[in-house]
């Protein structure tokens, strides 16, 4: 009889042993879940995998509609310079002046719009070739202290190409590029000279 107790005793124990250790499996087998799940809330799920790809997309358009945008202010700047620009003929040589902005200059090219306009010019001072414009233009004088290549309006009907330097209120109307003044001065000459004006596609 005792040995039946003692055996009833032992299977009971070994039950609660077994009952335990499966309680203690299935709560390690709950935080290893747990564990596995949180990894990808930290570092992000399928859904913020798929947003971080849809902002990529969305910069790419932006960085290509900024690049288009950069050409077209790109190609609009060469337009408006290449609009600001006379084109003087002296002895067969073509020079490029970039002009100001004020009325002056607006209403000499509204001038060359209609055609090329030829100057007789005589030299003044030995510093500045001077001739009749055959007009009057707006006047937008200030005091100026000029330097080789200044184009300059005087009185308002008169063009003045300068090849030193000299102090006065003038309107200034632009300056030839990429020519120094011995150059210029030689270009010019020690008398009269013909220069005509026009637009760069004319």
């Amino acid at each position: 009889m005792r040995r039946i107790r003692i055996f009833l005793l032992t299977m009971v124990t070994v039950l609660m042993f077994a009952g335990c250790g499966s309680d203690q499996k299935t709560a390690e087998y709950e935080t290893s879940a747990e564990n596995l799940e949180a990894p990808a809330d930290e570092n992000g799920s399928g859904t913020e995998n798929t947003e971080t790809e849809i902002i990529s997309s969305e910069d790419m358009e932006e960085t290509k509609a900024a690049s288009e945008d950069e050409t077209e202010s790109s190609d609009a700047g060469e337009e408006t310079q290449e609009d600001n620009t006379m084109i003087l003929t002296v002895n067969g040589t073509n020079l490029t002046a970039m002009m100001e902005d004020n009325s002056s200059v607006e209403a000499l090219m509204e001038l060359l719009a209609q055609g090329l306009l030829t100057i007789e010019m005589s030299d003044y001072a030995n510093m500045e070739k001077a001739g009749s414009i055959g007009t009057d233009l707006p006047k937008n004088d200030e005091q100026i202290t000029t330097s080789a290549g200044d184009l300059i309006l005087y009185l308002g009907n008169s063009l003045v190409i300068y090849y030193a330097p000299n102090s006065w209120n003038f309107t200034r109307l632009g300056k030839i590029q990429d020519i120094t003044a011995d150059e210029l001065k030689e270009l010019l000459g020690d008398g009269d000279v013909t220069v005509t004006l026009s637009l760069p596609e004319q």
